[in-house]
């Protein structure tokens, strides 16, 4: 099955977030269990799929980069994920880097489109908006408080994510602390979104899902008891019962071809 990014009710919720903590530029901090899909909706919401292999490529220059620079100038978004046990000099060089590569896409757009650009060295907090920190477990204290000080600096605001209990671990920095803004907990799939995504990856195998019905039922209910909501289990799953229909040529998707699916996964507790 083709992992393609499927907008629930959790990704919504995370960019009307985001919308905010630009909107009332401040410091946002999102928080969640390991694999419910933190890390997906913000590169969703910064368009970093796209945008950040062009950064890092920078290569020669063709008519398709303008995707690349809209993109970038509707999402105002730089997203990093700082490396384990990085350096303060990388984080400071690795984030800067993306920050001006960034600025330089949504310059690109507006010159495009009749719009006037000051050439300012360094980012421009006019064109950039909001900085998304991934994985904010793995930022020193020192790190932390340079972050804070490029926000005094430059105005641009920021989200830090983090595993549930990174909200409390920030108490510890008061002058970070005392410009958070607003703070999100990004939680795992509802029955109903779950039932959602189950339907729709039923069809791309050609299969119809169907609530009411007894067998279908009970799949589902296997699903649900061996995810638990989480997503990055789920996109697990799910490619192993579509091997185990086709190895042993079935038709019909059943709790104990779910059950055979789960027996091949490595499934460990967030």
């Amino acid at each position: 099955m083709t992992s393609q990014f499927i907008v629930t009710k959790e990704h919504r919720r995370f960019a009307e977030f985001a919308d905010a903590v630009r909107k009332q530029n401040t410091i946002g901090v999102c928080f969640g269990p390991a694999g419910v899909g933190k890390t997906l909706s913000a590169r969703r919401y910064a368009h970093w799929d796209s945008i950040g292999p062009f950064i890092a490529r920078w290569a020669a220059r063709s008519e398709d980069d303008t995707k690349i620079y809209a993109a970038a100038h509707r999402a105002r978004t730089v997203f990093y994920t700082p490396e384990v046990s990085a350096t303060m000099r990388a984080l400071q060089d690795d984030l800067r880097h993306d920050m001006i590569r960034t600025e330089r896409c949504i310059e690109e757009h507006l010159v495009l489109h009749g719009g006037h650009v000051d050439h300012a060295h360094g980012p421009n907090p006019s064109l950039l908006e909001l900085i998304i920190i991934d994985e904010s477990e793995r930022l020193t204290g020192n790190a932390i408080e340079w972050l804070r000080d490029q926000y005094d600096r430059t105005g641009i605001a920021m989200i830090l994510i983090g595993m549930p209990g990174i909200e409390k671990q920030f108490t510890h920095y008061p002058q970070l602390y005392s410009r958070l803004g607003f703070a999100h907990q990004y939680r795992p799939l509802g029955h109903d979104e779950l039932l959602f995504v189950l339907q729709r990856q039923w069809r791309k195998l050609g299969k119809t899902l169907d609530p009411d019905d007894f067998t279908d039922a009970q799949a589902i209910a296997a699903v649900e008891r061996i995810t638990r909501g989480n997503f990055r289990l789920l996109e697990r799953l799910l490619p192993q019962i579509q091997r185990v229909l086709k190895i042993n040529e079935l038709d019909v998707i059943t709790n104990d071809v779910v059950e055979a699916a789960r027996s091949t996964l490595v499934i460990g507790t967030t």
